[in-house]
């Protein structure tokens, strides 16, 4: 058994509202969110989250997640964790579709999640981002066109 998968829902709730109608679609994180991959992580972190007994790990975007905006924004475990409930896009940028007020796990979850994972895979988590391919040096980039202000 590896780690949660994310629970898909076709229903909307009535009286939550969905954090996309919430935030600011422009900002930074949600756009980074669109670009990431996060199947990636999940492909290579679920082996070495393979157990029979036990609960089951935590869901993988949601950790690859913490670990990356507490290295992007130089926080401790538990800041990280704190900060996560109090800010939107944060918990968008986490796979979450509604807004939630308790923790999204114990502070040491990261630890065990960077235990688990290595310091190569945590590397990895860093520079792995994009789902767009890489433009080759020797391809020009073409310039965008946009209309003219009115």
């Amino acid at each position: 058994m590896g780690p949660k998968k994310p629970q898909q829902t076709t229903e909307h709730d009535l009286f939550r509202m969905e954090l996309v109608n919430l935030i600011d679609l422009r900002h930074e994180l949600v756009r980074l969110a669109e670009l990431i991959n996060w199947q990636a992580f999940a492909d290579e972190w679920s082996p070495q989250f393979v157990s029979t007994t036990g609960r089951p790990a935590l869901a993988t975007r949601l950790m690859a997640a913490l670990l990356y905006l507490k290295h992007a924004y130089a926080l401790s475990d538990e800041d990280v964790v704190e900060r996560w409930c109090e800010n939107p896009y944060w918990q968008h940028f986490s796979g979450e579709k509604y807004f939630r007020h308790e923790l999204p796990c114990d502070p040491s979850s990261l630890v065990r999640w960077r235990a688990r994972i290595g310091e190569a895979d945590g590397e990895w988590l860093l520079h792995t981002r994009s789902r767009r391919p890489k433009r080759r040096r020797d391809q020009a980039a073409q310039p965008e066109r946009c209309s003219p202000r009115r």
